[in-house]
C-alpha cells in the first residue's frame, strides 16, 4: 500500500495544481495491484454460486483425464454463508440506529430529517456489502438541487490513500471504472482529495491522461451560488468488516464446499444405486463391448467351462449414516466458526428464559460487536459531513461529537422479563434508556414525544379535577 507522503516524496503528485497525478504509471500500478478477488468471492457465495457449481466429473481414457458429460454430476450449493450475513445483518441494524442529542433537538431533528429512512436502508446495505467483501464505501455529496446526499460506491471501485500505513487520516481515494468510449471499453478515473477532484480516462496507448469531457477539470467537490467549494475532507466514508478488511466468507468457507461436495456426492451416489457392476470369469468374448452387447440381445453370454468360471455381481453400498454424521458435524462447525444462531438446536428447551436466549446469540454478538465499533467510527464521520451540511445552510455552529449514536440489537426475546426490567428500573436509570430498551418501541423519539404530550393531558386534567377516558388521551 502507498502512502500520500510517498506519493509526494517520489514526485508522483503535484501539490501545486491541486494535487493531480503527475505520472500515469501510478494511476496503472495502483489499479494493476488492487486485488478484488476476495470481494467478489464473498458476493458471488452471498448470491449462492459456491464453487461446486464448477465442479466436472472426469475419466481416464488411454491414459488421459477426459470429462465425462454421461456421469451424473449433481451440483448443489447451500447459502449458509448468505445466511449467516443476513443474521449479522439483521441483528445489528435490523433496527435504525438512533440519533440524540439531548442539549440541542432542534439539531437532532435536523439530522433525522436529512438522513431519514434513506439512511436506514443504506445502511443495512453497508452491513451486508461489508460482510461480504471486508468493506464497503459510502460518498457524501451535494446534489444541483443544494440537497445533501450519499450513495454506497462498491470496495471494488476504490483504492484509498492515507497519510501513512497506519491507514489513519484519508488523503486521497482513487475511484475507478469502466465507461463506454466509441464502442470501446475504457477505464475511466476519478482522483479526489480533500479540495478537489481530478477527472482522467484511459486512451488508446493505455496511458491515463485529464479527461477533456469535464468542464472543470480538476474540479470541486460542490458548487453553491456559483462557487466551487471543497469539504476540507475526502468525501468518502469507509465502513469496514472488521480491523483485517476480511470477509465472513473467509472463516467458514472450506466448511461450506465440503458440506456441498459431499451432499452432491451423496446425490449422485443415489443415481447410480441401480446401477450393477458386473464380473465376469472366464468370459470367452473378445471385449466388454462384445459381452453388452451379448447381454441386451441375448439375454444371456457364454463363458468357458473352466471352474470358477461365471458372472457375478457387485451392487453399490452407500453409507448413508457415517455421510449423516459427518454432515451434521460440518453444519455444526459452520455456525461455530460463522458465529451465527443455529435455531435446530433444543439445549435451552420449547420457552428459554432470557439468559438461555441470550447465551444462544453470545458468538453472533461477539461478531455483530466488532462491527459495530468499527461501524459506529464511520457513523460518526457521516455526521461530520451532515453537520458541515447543516451549519453551511442553515448557517449554525452545531458540533456532531455531541450526537450519541445508539445500534438496536434485535434478537429474539422474553418479553415479559424484558418488561418487568424496565418497570423495575424507573427511578434508577432514565426514561430514554428504559425507552430504548422496551421490546414493544420502534421509534425511540417518537416514543418519548408520545410521553411527553400524555403526561402534558394528564397533569392538565389533573389540575382541573377531572377525568380523562381514553379518547381524550388519545
Amino acid at each position: 500500500m502507498i502512502t500520500w507522503s510517498e506519493l509526494i516524496k517520489l514526485n508522483l503528485i503535484s501539490t501545486a495544481y491541486a494535487n493531480q497525478i503527475t505520472d500515469s504509471a501510478i494511476i496503472k500500478d495502483l489499479i494493476n495491484e488492487h486485488d478484488t478477488s476476495k470481494m467478489v468471492e464473498g458476493q458471488r457465495y452471498y448470491n449462492n454460486e459456491a464453487d461446486i457449481l464448477n465442479r466436472k466429473q472426469y475419466f481416464y481414457k488411454d491414459g488421459v483425464k477426459v470429462e465425462d458429460r454421461t456421469k451424473p454430476n449433481c451440483r448443489l450449493p447451500h447459502n449458509w454463508h448468505k445466511l449467516l450475513v443476513d443474521q449479522k445483518v439483521s441483528y445489528l441494524v435490523g433496527k435504525p440506529i438512533v440519533f440524540q442529542c439531548e442539549r440541542q433537538k432542534e439539531y437532532e431533528d435536523r439530522l433525522n430529517l436529512i438522513l431519514g429512512e434513506e439512511w436506514d436502508d443504506t445502511l443495512t446495505e453497508l452491513a451486508k456489502n461489508s460482510s461480504n467483501k471486508g468493506a464497503e464505501w459510502l460518498h457524501v455529496y451535494i446534489n444541483d438541487d443544494g440537497k445533501f446526499k450519499f450513495i454506497i460506491l462498491p470496495a471494488e471501485e476504490i483504492i484509498p490513500i492515507y497519510d501513512t500505513s497506519l491507514q489513519e487520516n484519508l488523503e486521497a481515494v482513487l475511484r475507478y471504472y469502466l465507461v463506454n468510449v466509441n464502442g470501446k471499453d475504457r477505464v475511466r478515473v476519478e482522483w479526489w482529495t480533500r479540495e478537489t477532484v481530478t477527472f482522467y480516462i484511459e486512451q488508446e496507448s493505455g496511458e491515463f491522461e485529464l479527461d477533456d469531457t469535464e468542464p472543470k477539470n480538476p474540479g470541486s467537490h460542490y458548487y453553491y451560488n456559483g462557487l466551487g467549494y471543497g469539504w476540507g475532507k475526502v468525501p468518502f466514508i469507509e465502513f469496514p468488516n472488521n480491523q483485517e478488511r476480511n470477509s465472513d466468507l473467509k472463516f467458514y468457507k472450506e466448511l461450506i464446499d465440503e458440506y456441498d461436495l459431499n451432499v452432491s456426492d451423496l446425490a449422485n451416489n443415489l443415481a447410480e444405486v441401480q446401477e450393477v457392476i458386473t464380473i465376469l470369469k472366464g468370459y470367452e468374448g473378445t471385449d466388454l463391448a462384445e459381452f453388452k452387447e451379448n447381454l441386451r440381445y441375448y439375454k444371456a453370454i457364454k463363458v468357458s467351462g473352466e471352474q470358477g468360471s461365471g458372472v457375478d455381481k457387485l451392487e453399490l453400498n452407500i453409507p448413508i449414516e457415517a455421510k449423516k454424521e459427518l454432515l451434521d458435524r460440518l453444519e455444526e462447525n459452520i455456525f461455530l466458526f460463522g458465529q451465527g444462531v443455529n435455531m435446530k438446536t433444543d439445549k435451552f428447551g420449547n420457552s428459554p428464559s432470557g439468559v438461555a436466549l441470550k447465551f444462544l446469540y453470545s458468538l453472533l454478538d461477539l461478531k455483530a460487536s466488532v462491527m459495530e465499533r468499527k461501524f459506529r467510527k464511520s457513523v460518526k464521520r457521516l455526521l461530520w459531513f451532515t453537520t458541515e451540511y447543516i451549519n453551511i445552510v442553515d448557517k449554525k455552529k452545531y458540533d456532531n461529537t455531541e450526537v450519541q449514536v445508539t445500534f438496536r440489537k434485535t434478537m429474539i426475546t422474553n418479553d415479559k422479563e424484558n418488561v418487568e426490567i424496565a418497570k423495575e428500573s424507573k427511578g434508577i436509570i432514565s426514561d430514554q434508556t428504559i425507552v430504548a430498551n422496551h421490546p414493544w418501541v420502534e421509534d425511540v423519539t417518537e416514543e418519548l414525544d408520545r410521553l411527553k404530550k400524555q403526561e402534558e393531558v394528564q397533569d392538565e386534567y389533573g389540575n382541573l379535577g377531572g377525568d380523562i377516558d381514553d379518547n381524550t388521551a388519545k
